[in-house]
């Protein structure tokens, strides 16, 4: 979290660690976990948990130096992410979504839209390009705006188009540029360098 420049809002996240697991779980040793927090909070207020690999050899290179936000992870033979099995997609931060704020940050991953609290901007996103359901829209109808921020590439800007056409009225697509997600576009330029993209 330190190395991706999340280390500040790790808390707020309750971002966690598998140092061991109960039995049936053991495939989420050594994993970060995230929280898919409710709205709400409280005792119970933990909707579902995915799981990030962070083994050394996946996400250092030969000099021990993190890769991300930067450079590409090399995920061996499994996936970067682990969801709970029976689980479905979800919006990441929906505790966004009722902050008194005219607009929010829609985009895809949960460390971007951590690097948008970094901030201080309301950000939901989504667990990747395949992973929006249309019972997400409804969720973003009362916002004046609503910021679709892709990834560079082409997978993410055609999810942000799309985004932005089933929420025609109060959509705008926002990209980044150079290849850029948002957490690495904040690691390049700082928080207040993704304020002003968004014209905040």
């Amino acid at each position: 979290m330190e190395a991706r420049g999340l280390g500040s809002v790790a808390e707020k996240f309750r971002i966690g660690f598998v140092g061991s697991a109960r039995t049936g779980h053991e495939q989420y040793t050594g994993s970060l976990v995230i929280p898919y927090l409710r709205p709400a909070g409280g005792p119970h207020g933990v909707a579902t948990l995915r799981f990030r690999c962070i083994r050394d050899e996946c996400v250092k290179d030969e000099a021990g130096n993190y890769l991300a936000p930067l450079r590409k992870e090399t995920h061996h033979k499994h996936g970067k992410y682990l969801t709970i099995a029976g689980d479905f997609p979800r919006l990441f931060n929906t505790p966004a979504l009722i902050t008194p704020s005219p607009y929010v940050v829609n985009t895809e991953g949960e460390f971007d839209a951590m690097a948008w609290a970094v901030a201080d901007v309301p950000a939901t996103a989504y667990q990747g390009t395949s992973a929006w359901r249309p019972y997400f829209t409804p969720a973003y109808l009362g916002f004046k705006t609503v910021y679709q921020v892709a990834d560079d590439d082409e997978p993410g800007r055609e999810a942000a188009e799309k985004r932005a056409t089933e929420l025609a009225h109060n959509s705008k697509v926002i990209i980044l540029g150079d290849g850029h997600d948002s957490n690495s576009f904040m690691h390049v330029y700082g928080p207040e360098a993704m304020r002003e993209r968004v014209g905040l």
